[in-house]
């Protein structure tokens, strides 16, 4: 049976560097099947790739494995990384990128550090193409991960915000928008119904604007108004009906980001 390969880069379309990594792949597990989930992340943007895996790696057939390169710190002592979480395998820099996919849940951590499973004089540069590649087809054909890694202790953690008790009320924070301009934040739908155990009215205020209550959908509001709700990835979003959030408060991504959205109980 094909193995499912999975691509989440910041590589664009334009270049070869996506066909590249795919040609090594199919080179070397020619039953694979390479599905992309984006090539459009922000260069270098770490943050918009963790967004775009939790929103969709798990969506995916159980034994998956996700290669995710957007990697600022190519070349450096970053080390490669493979990730093994209770459904899925993941491999990419450990940069943060794997955070939300796998934080308090993986099974285990470890360095890709065995030469023999890369391309031969493998770039400096293009890790994605020399390493992440080819572990993931290793990985797909059967290879053992105890040969081709040795276990790390940690990972590196994104440094994002967490949302904060005031008073009666709670403090959510953006961290991150899509490409629709929605707001993401970084309260979730479970911290949310514990805070409002109650099921009370909620007031929410984003810089000037208030916004009455939580929403299910956009046709709850009028056309052009702000709304809040809580999107496919259960996280409080800010949107606009029929319209760019972070276009009309003339912000841009990332430096959105640590913006504050205001909730009081009524």
């Amino acid at each position: 049976m094909s193995r499912i390969i999975t691509l989440t880069t910041d590589f664009g379309t334009a270049d070869g560097f996506v066909g590249a990594m795919k040609g090594v792949i199919y080179s070397l597990c020619p039953d694979a099947r390479v599905i992309d989930i984006t090539h459009d992340i922000p260069p270098q943007d770490v943050v918009s790739a963790a967004f775009a895996l939790e929103a969709a790696a798990s969506h995916f057939p159980a034994n998956s494995i996700h290669v995710c390169v957007v990697d600022p710190g190519v070349g450096s002592d970053r080390a490669p990384l493979y990730v093994e979480t209770r459904k899925h395998f993941f491999i990419g820099p450990d940069n943060g990128i794997f955070d939300l996919v796998s934080a308090g849940r993986f099974v285990r951590a470890m360095k890709l550090s065995n030469p023999a499973f890369f391309i031969r004089d493998s770039s400096a540069t293009f890790h994605g193409r020399d390493i992440f590649a080819p572990a993931a087809a290793h990985l797909a054909n059967g290879a053992s991960i105890d040969d081709m890694a040795e276990p790390v202790s940690s990972l590196v953690r994104l440094e994002l915000s967490q949302p904060e008790s005031k008073g009666d009320g709670i403090e959510a924070h953006i961290v991150h928008a899509d490409r629709f301009g929605n707001l993401v934040t970084d309260l979730r739908r479970f911290e949310f119904d514990d805070w409002n155990r109650e099921s009370r009215p909620v007031a929410l205020t984003l810089c000037a604007f208030e916004i009455a209550g939580i929403s299910r959908t956009y046709a709850d509001v009028p056309e052009g108004s702000f709304l809040a709700y809580f999107g496919s990835s259960q996280r409080l979003e800010i949107g606009i009906r029929g319209g760019n959030a972070l276009k009309h408060l003339q912000w841009t991504l990332p430096a959105c980001r640590g913006k504050v959205v205001t909730l009081d109980l009524l």
